[in-house]
Formats: C-alpha cells, structure tokens, sequence
C-alpha cells in the first residue's frame, strides 16, 4: 500500500493559498519585497500602480480620489479572479487608510483564504535618502515632494492589525522573503 492513499500529497506540497496585502510609505521597497516574495511563494501580484500606468495615471504626481476607486475596483476584480483560479496573491500598494486593508480583509474571507498583512516601515531620512536617489537615477516614476508629504501626514499605521512587520532596510534581503513566506505558509 503506497503512502499516498494516506496523505495527500498535493496538500502537503502546495500550502494553501493566501491573500498577501504589501503596507507602507512610498519607497519603503513594498514592490520589491512583493517580487521576492511572489517567487518564494509561486504568487501572482496585483500592483495599484501599475495599474495606474496601465489607465494612463501618473501616481506620484497625485491621483483624484475618483480615480483611485476605479483602480481600487480594478484591483479587486483581478485578484477575485485570481483567487477563484487557486492563485497566491499579492496587492502592492500603500494599503492606506485602514478601509483600504479592510476591505482586501473582506475579500481574503469571502474567497476563504487567509488575510496576511505586512507593513514595511521605512525611516523618514531613509524615505529622503530613496526619493533623491530614485530622483537622480530615474528607476521609478518620481512621487512629488507634496504627494510624500500628504501621504506620511495621512498614513494609517496598522499598529493594532498583526501585521507581520520588515524594517525597509531589509526589503530587498532574501532572508526576509524566505522568512516571510515560511510565516505565510505556516
């Protein structure tokens, strides 16, 4: 009698599925992370802001709120469907203010997955140091001063959510992906 007759196998080897919310200030590598993070996991990641470019929206330079919610609606149709596909699923964005992470909460328990939170928070003078970096180099799309400003001054911290918390000096580390994706999975 094989063992497989006793344990499922595609269970034991496909962890189950996870709606993965990326939280925090601009440059703080919440992108970054979602891609390391979506290789560890074998995850697809839905990106507000590459929504935005996709609309024709320039984030960085302020957005009407009108806007926002029709790429917030976006974004929710996509991973709904990708959810309903079995997928690991990662939103990048801001996930600010807490409606916002409440709602993609709503949607991780309508599609019966777990809700994972994480906040990755950055130092003001690092966020200084990778916007004038980001400036002189033009990787990304540059985010007005006055946008970083409203954005830190508006900012909903998920202080009381148990969001799983990354130092942004530690977005990009491998270290930091892996040890998050075991979090998830277990």
């Amino acid at each position: 009698m094989s063992i497989d007759k006793f344990i499922d196998l595609d269970e034991l080897y496909s962890p189950a599925m996870a709606l993965v919310l990326t939280c925090g200030l601009s440059f703080s590598g919440k992108s970054t992370l979602a891609a390391r993070l979506a290789e560890e996991l074998g995850a697809q990641i839905t990106s507000l802001d590459r929504i935005n470019d996709e609309r024709g929206l320039d984030g960085g330079q302020g957005i009407p709120l009108e806007e926002w919610a029709t790429t917030n609606r976006i974004a929710h149709e996509r991973v709904a469907r990708m959810l309903a596909d079995g997928k690991h699923v990662i939103v990048d964005d801001t996930g600010s203010p807490r409606f916002v992470r409440d709602a993609w909460r709503a949607d991780a328990d309508q599609a019966g997955v777990p809700f994972v939170l994480v906040w990755v928070q950055i130092d003001p003078e690092l966020q200084r140091v990778r916007v004038r970096s980001n400036r002189r180099s033009g990787l990304r799309a540059d985010v007005t001063d006055a946008v970083l400003a409203e954005h830190a001054a508006t900012f909903e911290p998920p202080t009381d959510e148990g969001a799983l918390v990354v130092d942004a000096e530690r977005s990009d580390d491998p270290a930091t992906s892996a040890d998050l994706a075991a979090a998830i999975r277990s």
